[in-house]
């Protein structure tokens, strides 16, 4: 089966930000060789899938505007998304939301991009068993690189605004 992309033009059934072809040429460049590594096309396919469900799960409510279509699949493309005082085009996916999706890809061909999560634990006493559960363990993996990749196109925290450019 084919991979669907989105590339800012409301696809009909996309299911991807990203081709298999440029997520190939961004790993390259950045010498990542696990993914030239994956055995068939249709593995990476899989793996680009996998990564743009998980972009939508996590950042459908903090990415800035609203989706451009009400019937499109994707997050991608939106209206009212600014970066560096510019608005982002309304027929286009940011470069940076390719490549994010690229690197978590890459992360879902080794592992589960939302595992299951269970309360860390801060001790555990074996004779008359007592276990004491961390308050502050996270509550799902996160992925640092991805999150500041996409910073430029979440929507601002507390009373900052974004400014658009005449």
């Amino acid at each position: 089966m084919s991979l669907t992309v989105e590339t800012g033009a409301v696809i009909a059934g996309a299911e991807s930000y990203i081709s298999v072809a440029d997520a190939s040429t961004y790993h390259t460049a950045r010498g990542n060789t696990a993914w030239a590594a994956l055995a068939t096309d249709a593995i990476r396919e899989q793996c680009l899938r996998k990564a743009t469900d998980y972009m939508v799960q996590v950042y459908r409510n903090r990415w800035q505007g609203a989706r451009y279509d009400e019937d499109q699949v994707l997050d991608w493309p939106r209206e009212g998304v600014v970066r560096d005082s510019w608005e982002v085009g309304h027929d286009e996916v940011p470069t940076e939301v390719k490549n994010a999706c690229a690197e978590l890809a890459l992360k879902a061909a080794t592992s589960t991009l939302s595992p299951d999560l269970t309360q860390g634990v801060v001790s555990e006493r074996v004779g008359s068993i007592a276990v004491e559960y961390d308050k502050n363990s996270p509550q799902r993996t996160r992925y640092a690189a991805i999150d500041n990749m996409l910073a430029p196109y979440l929507k601002a925290g507390g009373a900052m605004m974004g400014l658009i450019r005449s």
